[in-house]
């Protein structure tokens, strides 16, 4: 569930929706972001993304 809306801006650890168990996330970033993560590695919302 996203109430997120096109053109916001969000600080680290804000909250902009929620994911329900078993849901998939697809996550759209700049064409130039740089990943500091890997494949198959863990992240947690509002402290590593």
């Amino acid at each position: 569930v996203c109430w997120a809306r096109e053109g916001e801006e969000y600080q680290a650890g804000q909250r902009f929706g929620l994911i329900r168990f078993g849901s998939r996330v697809d996550l759209l970033v700049p064409e130039k972001t740089r990943l500091m993560v890997t494949r198959g590695q863990h992240v947690k919302g509002g402290s590593s993304i």
